[in-house]
């Protein structure tokens, strides 16, 4: 698989703007839908981490709807709490519109995770758009984590996701997507319906990393162009940074991190460093395969970034 390419920052603004006209005219197609008759159930979470006497603390959590968090968990001691993110439907319909809130306040630094796949289930004959919009914001020397578990399309869905990431001076951010398309196993495929997902990066407010993924299914989806997914249904990237070194010195741990993994004939997979943050790729069958290759890469450069061990959130196990 080829290594995701360096974009200059004027490509990256263009892609910035086109991004921003289509979150506008995603967000007059929700507020046109929840002006009509229709059914929809909203949520949103709100979550700030503080530093206190040299502990982070979940300050704030409010939420509105079926979106809550448990308590935090300390498995790396009172300095890096882990979170879990509950949503008790277990999945987005037509009309249905999620809202993540996250600050990490400076000096502070936590892991946030969900305990299973978000499902994105087969929207209705008016096919409403189901939303998912995330907002991390990360403080100075601050560090976040950030890993949902994968999303899974059912076909004739339509999605919309967002995810921002707004890092200041000397703040950190670890994270991942992992987009699943259709049911293969169950012979439902994605051949109809419609998923826009965009995800930014800032870092003090210019762009440093952004990824669009627009899929219309049907025969001439991009998930069977040979130039696209080429027939494979899961797609995925894992993001680390920033790192102000070149990162020459563990080129060759990232290379040699995965070489146990069983990768299946159509699996690609590649780790690159474009500007300063890593990028991981993976284009496959199996979001179990994306995510033991993107904790390969994690345990080699979460220490050198956070120094800490790797620490796998317990909930994973279960």
């Amino acid at each position: 698989m080829k290594s995701p390419c360096l974009l200059s920052i004027d490509v990256i603004e263009k892609f910035w703007r086109q991004a921003r006209l289509w979150e506008g005219s995603m967000t007059k197609e929700i507020m046109g839908l929840a002006g009509s008759d229709r059914s929809q159930w909203d949520a949103a979470l709100h979550l700030v981490f503080d530093r206190v006497d040299g502990q982070t603390k979940l300050s704030e959590r409010a939420h509105e709807g079926p979106l809550y968090v448990q308590k935090p968990f300390y498995p790396e001691g009172q300095e890096h709490p882990h979170v879990y993110i509950l949503h008790p439907p277990g999945g987005i319909v037509s009309g249905d519109c999620l809202e993540v809130d996250i600050e990490v306040s400076k000096g502070a630094s936590g892991l946030v995770t969900t305990p299973g796949a978000t499902r994105f289930y087969r929207a209705r004959e008016d096919k409403g758009v189901q939303t998912q919009n995330t907002q991390i914001i990360v403080r100075e020397r601050a560090s976040f984590e950030w890993f949902p578990m994968e999303t899974i399309t059912f076909n004739k869905a339509n999605v919309r996701m967002s995810t921002t990431i707004d890092l200041e001076e000397g703040g950190n951010f670890i994270g991942w997507e992992i987009s699943c398309f259709g049911r293969p196993a169950s012979s439902d495929f994605f051949t109809e319906g419609s998923f826009y997902q965009t995800y930014f990066l800032r870092i003090n407010g210019q762009p440093q990393f952004v990824d669009h993924l627009s899929i219309e299914g049907g025969t001439e989806s991009v998930l069977s162009d040979c130039s696209g997914f080429r027939g494979n249904t899961v797609s995925g990237f894992i993001l680390i940074g920033p790192f102000l070194d070149s990162g020459e010195a563990f080129q060759e741990s990232l290379r040699s991190a995965y070489e146990t993994i069983d990768l299946g004939e159509s699996d690609l997979t590649a780790i690159s460093k474009v500007s300063d943050f890593f990028v991981g790729r993976y284009l496959g069958n199996s979001a179990d395969t994306a995510k033991r290759i993107f904790l390969s890469w994690w345990s080699v450069l979460r220490p050198l970034l956070l120094n800490r061990s790797p620490c796998p959130p317990r909930i994973w196990s279960t």
